[in-house]
């Protein structure tokens, strides 16, 4: 189940890319978005998260030894910007928003849980891009999207089945892995520059097998969350050798 990206003001970059399946095309398509910024934003100045708040969340929470050398490497060059780094531990794609914890019973977390673990999507590999940004943060840009969109859709379509509130549609989804959070506002130039010297990087191979639903909260500067449910995704089917037939 693929669907089309759309443009929506409300993500970054709000145009999606022009092929979800060509790396040049998702990485040129972030870059471009992120060096327009004139200024950078303070990523927790925003509304919806009051003091307490939770939510609900599905995320792809990546373990890879190669992911956490290339981000420890890529926050040590940005060390004088001073963001809000996010640890070794704290590393996820944030999938998609299932509602918040004062309209969600718990009880029906279970029961989405179990909708998406009687058919999941494909398990899939994905790349990790060192290096671009957002209005508020710095990340790498994935490839391919496809399966993340696939991904997304199913999660989405299982939460409106059940009749969860939800979050942004699947047109709008904009996949990426964040390694900091800017705190404060100030002009963007300075950061880009410095981003752009990591852009020569290697790529890190992420192994995405399972999706987790999450309870999501702010912590000391950063996202912290509770795992509540891990659904494994379906394994990939091995292709047949060559010369016979299914």
């Amino acid at each position: 189940m693929l669907i089309d990206q759309k443009t929506d003001s409300r993500s970054f970059p709000a145009d999606p890319p022009a092929d979800p399946d060509d790396p040049e095309s998702i990485l040129g398509n972030d870059w471009t978005a992120f060096t327009t910024l004139q200024q950078m934003g303070d990523h927790w100045d925003r509304p919806g998260w009051p003091p307490g708040h939770r939510a609900y969340y599905w995320m792809l929470l990546p373990h890879s030894p190669q992911l956490t050398a290339l981000t420890r490497h890529c926050q040590d060059h940005l060390a004088p910007f001073a963001l809000d780094l996010v640890p070794d531990d704290g590393l996820h794609i944030t999938m998609a928003k299932i509602g918040n914890r004062t309209d969600v019973a718990t009880h029906r977390l279970d029961a989405l849980a179990r909708t998406v673990a009687a058919d999941p999507p494909p398990a899939f590999d994905v790349l990790a891009h060192p290096l671009t940004g957002s209005r508020g943060a710095v990340r790498y840009s994935l490839t391919p999207w496809s399966p993340l969109i696939c991904v997304h859709a199913a999660l989405t379509q299982a939460t409106r089945q059940h009749g969860l509130p939800g979050g942004r549609p699947t047109t709008g989804f904009r996949p990426h892995l964040g390694i900091g959070y800017h705190n404060r506002h100030r002009a963007a130039r300075p950061l880009i520059d410095a981003v752009a010297e990591l852009r020569g990087l290697r790529p890190a191979l992420l192994r995405a097998e399972r999706v987790d639903l999450v309870e999501l909260r702010r912590e000391n500067a950063g996202y912290r969350w509770d795992v509540l449910h891990t659904v494994p995704l379906a394994p990939l089917r091995p292709d047949p050798a060559p010369g016979r037939t299914t």
